[in-house]
């Protein structure tokens, strides 16, 4: 059997934690073997966020007592900044996290402007979005003033920081209590940039705004559309990835903005499930078929009823196809939908379920089906 992939060990181990001290050898602040020695000693038995948190703290101890000095040590042994040329996919290595963690740890109450300075230069290395949240936390005006700087930053990275870090529920990050008066106008200068890597994380930001406001994410899209600053193409991309929630939840609001009628006229519906009888582990076939009799664009799902521990169930939303239909065509769909009993994030419960047909939001069709 194959060994079980560790994130936590591809990202931390003798030869990143030897990358991150080689940058501080060449520049004369320490000696790397010593540094690696000791963050090795400690390093196995900790997950993910503690061997940051570790790397950070043994840092502490090999850099110079005075923030300031030290400051200037972690910047002089800063490798070159991340290709400003590219616009996504360019995430750096987690392996400069605990250089923001340091920070966090030896600058925020002391030297904010300083750590401000330091967190825009580390952020184009490795993206400073879980530690600039300390600051936005304890510093929420002075950090949300310098992030007006970094609107207009050369460097996309540093503009992402700005949506990034100031998302409402951003995972793993620690909460910052800014309210969408305060962060809609930041995205607002930023939903226009030239880089995927920058919308991407704004369109993010929208989605996370949703689960409270959908109403203040539709108008602001409905705004930036009508001014035409952002490509018309990727504009779209961003207001569905923004909205994708609300897509899979038929929030009738989002779906008419998008131009989804709910209420299309729709004929010789029919919606199969084979077998309706099955073990968790199986495979089953969806088969779905129906007449459009207007033309229209379609979001097709099916939604399945999953039964849960307390004997309930809860409804889970899976994408069969985008569309438009011509008027009087017959629209047949197949999906083959695993039910996948290892799945370490969505466990499985026997008992009655139920398949719907869900398109442009509305559930049109739906049968049971058993689960053991």
């Amino acid at each position: 059997m194959a060994e079980k992939f560790s994130l936590k060990d591809d990202l931390f181990n003798a030869d990143t934690i030897g990358r991150l001290a080689g940058h501080f050898e060449a520049a004369g602040v320490f000696d790397a073997a010593p540094f690696v020695a000791d963050v090795m000693a400690a390093l196995a038995p900790l997950e993910l966020k503690a061997r940051i948190n570790l790397i950070a703290e043994v840092l502490g101890r090999y850099l110079p007592d005075d923030f300031t000095a030290a400051a200037a040590a972690i910047e002089g042994a800063l490798p070159p900044p991340l290709d400003p040329t590219r616009t996504d996919d360019d995430f750096g290595h987690f392996i400069y996290a605990p250089l923001g963690v340091f920070v966090e740890a030896h600058g925020l109450e002391h030297h904010r402007d300083r750590s401000l300075d330091l967190l825009e230069a580390l952020t184009q290395r490795f993206s400073m979005e879980f530690s600039i949240r300390a600051f936005l936390n304890r510093w929420q005006g002075e950090t949300l003033e310098r992030m007006q700087d970094w609107l207009a930053h050369d460097h996309y990275h540093v503009r992402r920081l700005v949506s990034e870090g100031t998302r409402p529920r951003l995972p793993w990050g620690q909460n910052v209590g800014l309210t969408e008066a305060q962060t809609l106008p930041l995205l607002d200068r930023l939903h226009a940039d030239p880089t995927r890597f920058v919308t991407r994380s704004v369109a993010n930001h929208l989605n996370d705004i949703t689960k409270k406001n959908p109403d203040a994410v539709l108008d602001r899209l409905a705004d930036w559309q009508s001014k035409g600053l952002q490509a018309d193409k990727e504009l779209d991309w961003m207001q569905r990835h923004a909205l994708r929630g609300l897509i899979k939840a038929g929030h009738p609001a989002t779906m008419a903005h998008l131009g989804y009628r709910q209420d299309l006229p729709l004929a010789d519906i029919q919606l199969s499930m084979t077998p309706t009888d099955l073990t968790r582990g199986d495979t089953a076939e969806i088969a779905v078929s129906f007449i459009c009799q207007d033309d229209a664009p379609l979001i097709v799902d099916y939604v399945v009823d999953f039964m849960k521990a307390n004997g309930k169930t809860a409804p889970k939303v899976f994408k069969m196809k985008v569309l438009k239909a011509k008027a009087g065509q017959l629209i047949s769909l197949n999906k083959r939908h695993h039910f996948k009993d290892t799945a370490t994030t969505f466990k499985l419960y026997p008992g009655a379920h139920v398949l719907h047909l869900q398109v442009n939001g509305r559930i049109i069709a739906s049968t049971p089906f058993a689960l053991h």
